[in-house]
């Protein structure tokens, strides 16, 4: 009892979950560090992310989501209520934890949640935090904006530095009750920067970043004439490559059955257009990575529904992959107020409105 079993899958050994592995709490903090709807792909994404989580079987007493929540009912969302993350996808909003909104999600809350100190939190939100103990596994997703050494937030001037990150993670692992271990996937252009050099490898901290620490990560179902574009009332990008590929992988997979090394995989070859990068970005590792043979089951859990899923290595990671409609980050809110002034009546106010943007948004 409390042994783990080791499978070969793929010419690999893949070690499954024992009890003793899963005697611990799973965690999950979301967060999208971006508003607006031109930025829709980000909080779409999270609320992916959280649907995942549920059907893993997390409760929501542990998962934690920060999202500014200004996109389900912008005047802009062609199906008021509604997230999608998919082109042929249903509604991901539904039933999403309003944990951190608008002005609550920032770097401050965001830290004070993962250390798991309530005396630190500023604002209305939830109250709730990381209240691990040494047995817990913790998964951390963060969708926005990024540059060198930053992550962006909602707030204007406001950002998330890596020191500051970084430090978060030493010291929750330096109390000796933090977590047992701890997975953290990032979505941001310059991503590898907020790991790179600074995230230690004896901290039990596994990380995956959307992009090097040099270059732009990338959107996608994007408006234009591929076919992974979306619904045709759409104007804007539904998600982020990288952010699609391992949650698309994750709602196809049965978890146990894959390791964090394989998903890893996976996604690099999504995200990288396999191997051209070609309208994709560099999908790197960082920190423990004796963790990347480890199950995602022990994070996220797995859905009861791909218990008879089996893992190809190389597969495709669903049969809902569309390809194109790629876009990179940085120019995404370009792409929209585009779509927008061109679908604009002649004359009207709102076209003039979407012109405005446009040259502003072309400007910076």
């Amino acid at each position: 009892a409390g042994t783990s079993l080791a499978l070969l899958v793929a010419g690999e050994f893949l070690r499954l979950p024992s009890e003793k592995d899963v005697v611990g709490t799973r965690w999950a903090v979301l967060i999208a560090g971006s508003n607006g709807y031109y930025n829709y792909r980000h909080q779409a994404d999270v609320c992916h992310a959280y649907q995942i989580m549920k059907k893993g079987g997390l409760k929501d007493e542990n998962i934690i989501v920060f999202m500014y929540d200004d996109i389900a009912g912008n005047r802009d969302n062609p199906r008021p209520g509604v997230i999608i993350n998919h082109p042929k996808g249903g509604d991901v909003y539904a039933g999403v934890p309003k944990d951190y909104t608008g002005a609550d999600v920032n770097a401050n809350n965001f830290l004070a949640a993962l250390l798991g100190d309530k005396s630190k939190l500023t604002g209305s939100g939830s109250g709730k935090v990381v209240s691990s103990g040494s047995d817990d596994h913790i998964f951390v997703y963060y969708a926005d904006h990024g540059g060198p050494g930053i992550l962006g937030m909602p707030g204007d001037e406001e950002y998330l530095y890596a020191n500051d990150l970084v430090r978060t993670l030493e010291k929750k692992h330096a109390g000796g009750a933090g977590y047992k271990s701890l997975v953290f996937y990032l979505e941001a252009c310059e991503s590898g920067s907020i790991f790179e050099g600074l995230l230690p490898g004896n901290i039990g901290v596994y990380a995956t970043t959307a992009a090097n620490a040099e270059e732009s990560s990338w959107g996608t179902y994007c408006p234009g004439d591929d076919e992974g574009a979306p619904p045709p009332e759409y104007d804007t990008c539904l998600g982020d490559l990288y952010s699609v590929a391992w949650m698309e992988d994750s709602d196809a997979h049965n978890l146990n059955a894959e390791s964090l090394k394989q998903q890893y995989e996976r996604v690099r070859d999504r995200t990288s257009a396999a191997g051209t990068y070609s309208l994709g970005s560099h999908v790197m590792q960082y920190g423990d990575l004796d963790l990347n043979d480890q199950s995602l089951f022990l994070y996220i859990g797995t859905n009861p529904a791909n218990d008879n899923a089996s893992f190809v290595q190389g597969s495709s990671s669903t049969s809902r992959q569309l390809p194109g409609g790629r876009v990179n980050q940085r120019d995404a809110d370009l792409v929209h107020f585009w779509h927008k002034y061109r679908r604009s009546a002649e004359g009207s106010a709102k076209k003039g409105e979407a012109r405005r943007r446009l040259v502003e948004t072309m400007a910076r």
